[in-house]
């Protein structure tokens, strides 16, 4: 997990870790928006500056594994500094391959004050004790270094087997993919995209459109597609991507709740709704602890009215296709049996071609699509067509 680091590796890429985590830990700041500026001010070579990234992202991931390996010999409440410096120690210790007389004394040397003793006498007890142990852990979201509700979660609804390769997938850093015309886009938001069928001549509308890869990749099809989000800031983002491809995409901001188009005006809505993101937890590394367990739950009741809405754009026989970066089965599942329990007439679509599989033990009406994270995120859909048409 991670890349190789070795004893020439020094303080100061540790220091601007420990800066990072203690933004990240007490601030409650994402770790994605934090680390660049800090990495751009730094003056690091680009070695140290790797190793920074790995170093922050892992240790944020492995928050929960890495507590539980300081937390046998540490006997009183430790100031934040220390707790990041302890985690961060750990991290090296449990999941790199540093030496541990090198992680030892270069995250001890990155402390300030008298801190250091602690984490020195601390580090040194964990190093040693991961000498002797033979990898025990007290519980499957201990060693995999997620909150109890997520892994309960995600065993309930996709199987034990399913939900532990799900969760150490999401442990591992994301891979980089790219379109043929440049934009960076995973392949499950491809694929989704593909399941879409939208085709020359036809009007799309794309409801959750930010940052606007599926739409951008909508308009390729021929389609007219018009994009639209939420948020300001996030149509703004729409627009740049969509100039930065150099194609034409009409953007607005609106509420997916109360969109601003005439009724039965589009042969295909595409909602990529909001949701609890817990197919895509490698791409956040601070997600899995800012997310609350009625999350899901909540986000549920709002996927619901989006999908409500979006049905009365479809003109007859018009196709909603629906997805979010999620594995539960309130956002998933739930939602489309609500659906159809209010619309009984829609006729919920196969699965589309692509490596999608069926939801597990899933006893209501039609199919809904799954993948589990690995090479990409972890993704659901589910497609439907309203009454009438051709």
């Amino acid at each position: 997990m991670g890349e190789r680091t070795s004893p020439s590796d020094g303080v100061a890429a540790r220091q601007l870790a420990i800066k990072a985590l203690l933004r990240i830990g007490d601030d409650g700041a994402y770790a994605n928006l934090v680390l660049p500026p800090l990495l751009e001010r730094s003056g690091l070579e680009e070695r140290d500056r790797r190793l920074v990234t790995t170093l922050v992202y892992g240790t944020t991931r492995m928050q929960r594994a890495c507590d539980y390996l300081v937390d046998r010999f540490v006997l009183d409440q430790v100031e934040p500094q220390v707790r990041a410096a302890l985690r961060l120690g750990a991290y090296q210790l449990q999941y790199l391959d540093t030496p541990p007389h090198a992680a030892v004394s270069a995250t001890v040397g990155a402390v300030k004050g008298r801190g250091k003793s602690v984490v020195n006498a601390v580090l040194r007890r964990v190093a040693a004790d991961l000498l002797d142990r033979d990898g025990d852990w007290p519980d499957e979201a201990t060693r995999l270094s997620y909150p109890d509700w997520i892994a309960a979660s995600l065993t309930r609804d996709l199987g034990s087997d399913e939900a532990r390769a799900a969760m150490e997938a999401m442990n591992e850093a994301a891979s980089v993919h790219t379109r043929d015309d440049g934009y960076v886009q995973d392949p499950a938001s491809q694929w989704v995209t593909d399941a879409v069928g939208a085709r020359r001549g036809e009007r799309v509308a794309d409801l959750c459109a930010a940052p606007g890869g599926k739409a951008t990749a909508l308009v390729e099809t021929g389609a007219t597609v018009i994009a639209a989000d939420l948020r300001p800031n996030r149509a703004r983002l729409i627009a740049r991507n969509a100039r930065q491809l150099d194609v034409l995409l009409p953007t607005l901001v609106a509420d997916g709740r109360r969109p601003p188009f005439r009724p039965g005006s589009f042969d295909r809505v595409l909602l990529d709704a909001p949701c609890s993101g817990l197919g895509s937890l490698r791409r956040r590394a601070d997600a899995r602890w800012n997310i609350d367990q009625d999350g899901p739950r909540r986000l549920a009741e709002l996927q619901v009215e989006l999908v409500s809405s979006a049905l009365g754009l479809l003109r007859p026989g018009g196709t909603l296709v629906y997805s979010v970066c999620t594995l539960t089965a309130d956002e998933t599942i739930g939602v489309l049996d609500q659906i159809v329990h209010r619309v009984p007439s829609l006729d919920v679509l196969d699965l589309p071609s692509g490596p999608w599989s069926p939801w597990p033990r899933h006893e209501g009406p039609g199919p809904v699509g799954y993948l589990l994270p690995g090479e990409h995120d972890g993704m659901s859909i589910w497609r439907v067509r309203t009454p009438g048409g051709i």
